[in-house]
């Protein structure tokens, strides 16, 4: 199941299973990522704000010495949000991340937010007003960004484009004003998390769900909730796996983040989740709905309301 591929709008294909970089450090991204490449996966997810992309890069070039093909793995990263304000300035992004990955094309290339910082404030990814709010552009639209990435293209740096945390009220803004239709919406996703009017318009429009933060958080009480628990004991497995698992049978492509090898070969464990199987878990996200009890676990504090219908 791990060797799952979904097409893209692209006809491009994207394995089911990716690694994530976020929050890695120095050398244990490096061997993480060099040791998760060299052990079957076949995506990895970067991006220039998690600070780490040349660890990350040292990692990629180190599977790539030991034989894996750069033409076999799926590489994304996102443009963050103070390289959005011009064509020039998201390609100056893109650039940076490439220099860091040590790479001539990326498979993919996202906006991170849908929100501009300045970028001549006073700190390259996290500028601040005096008052210690983020400094942001409030009259930048995200469809001008957008029009940026799709000039990107033109350049080969990217062989797709795409969105993430985008709720299905930005993407109906964006959509009308597009060439190219994102190929991909990053979202958090996980039974606590659904998303489900999210996934269903992409899937409705062709656009491809990535889902991040499949676990909740470290130490998320999903891994103890006795229906996640009752199918894992099911198929054999463990609920982390069940929760990867869950994101795959919905069509979606997970991202697994860890830097210990036992668990990055565990995280591998990919297995089938039968109607029944999703059946339980979707009871379990309904039943947390009705509780008012659904989780996002990643919201920073721009101070804007992006749209999302559950966004505590």
């Amino acid at each position: 199941m791990a060797n799952k591929i979904f097409k893209l709008n692209t006809g491009a294909e994207i394995p089911a299973l990716a690694f994530g970089t976020w929050q890695g450090e120095g050398d244990k991204v490096k061997a993480a990522v060099s040791y998760a490449l060299q052990n079957g996966y076949k995506a990895v997810d970067c991006a220039y704000c998690y600070a780490n992309e040349d660890a990350v890069g040292e990692g990629l070039r180190e599977a790539f010495a030991s034989g894996v093909k750069r033409s076999d793995i799926f590489i994304t990263t996102k443009v963050w949000c103070t390289y959005q304000t011009s064509p020039e300035r998201v390609e100056e992004g893109v650039d940076k991340s490439l220099k860091s990955l040590g790479l001539d094309y990326l498979d993919l290339v996202m906006i991170h937010w849908p929100v501009a910082m300045n970028p001549e404030g006073n700190h390259d990814r996290f500028p601040t007003l005096p008052d210690g709010k983020r400094d942001i552009i409030h009259g930048h639209s995200h469809i001008d960004t957008w029009k940026s990435l799709e000039k990107l293209l033109a350049t080969g740096k990217a062989k797709a484009i795409g969105v993430s945390n985008y709720s299905k009220r930005y993407l109906e803004q964006l959509l009308p004003h597009v060439t190219v239709t994102p190929a991909v919406n990053q979202i958090e996703n996980h039974p606590s998390l659904p998303q489900q009017e999210i996934v269903d318009f992409c899937k409705e429009k062709g656009i491809h769900i990535m889902a991040y933060s499949p676990f909740g958080s470290t130490g998320s009480p999903m891994f103890k909730a006795e229906p996640v628990v009752k199918v894992a004991e099911k198929k054999g497995v463990s609920p982390g796996t069940i929760l990867l698992s869950y994101n795959v049978a919905r069509g979606s492509t997970v991202i697994a983040k860890s830097v210990t090898p036992e668990r990055i070969l565990q995280n591998l464990q990919i297995v089938d989740l039968d109607e029944e199987d999703l059946k339980t878990l979707n009871d379990y996200s309904d039943e947390l709905a009705k509780k008012g009890e659904l989780k996002r676990y990643v919201y920073p504090p721009f101070g804007i309301d992006f749209g999302f219908p559950d966004k505590s």
